[in-house]
């Protein structure tokens, strides 16, 4: 069956095995990726025990949500669940006055303007990156 939810109901074990199916380098971390998703607003895909994709949300509880990842399974790209998982996250945080998301790719920002997000005028993404 397959539902979208808001539960926090998935084991590590599933979160490694979405973040490597995407080749993403943070599957090498799978206690701290499923740390910060407990720690996180998620809305997901399931497909029974499968994950089949994944929004992570952070936000200030009033005015700035920050939805920082999306990915979907391979086996389920071209099904709409990456626009599934971020039309429910534009729902959620409707109220807020930004929802915000950085495409760590420019090749996705098409994805994210189809679904009403613009480029900031001059903005930057800004990062420092640890191995820690």
């Amino acid at each position: 069956a397959i539902e979208y939810t808001d539960e926090k109901h998935f084991t590590q074990d599933q979160i490694h095995e979405l973040f490597a199916s995407v080749g993403w380098e943070s599957a090498q971390y799978p206690d701290r990726v499923y740390r910060a998703l407990i720690g996180s607003s998620t809305v997901k895909r399931r497909d029974g025990d499968q994950l089949a994709g994944l929004a992570r949300v952070i936000d200030d509880g009033e005015m700035l949500a920050y939805m920082h990842w999306v990915l979907v399974n391979p086996k389920y790209q071209g099904m709409h669940v990456g626009s599934g998982l971020v039309e429910r996250v534009k729902e959620r945080y409707a109220g807020y006055m930004f929802l915000e998301v950085m495409p760590e790719e420019s090749k996705n920002a098409p994805f994210y303007q189809r679904h009403g997000f613009t480029l900031m005028e001059d903005g930057r993404a800004m990062q420092i990156v640890t191995r820690s």
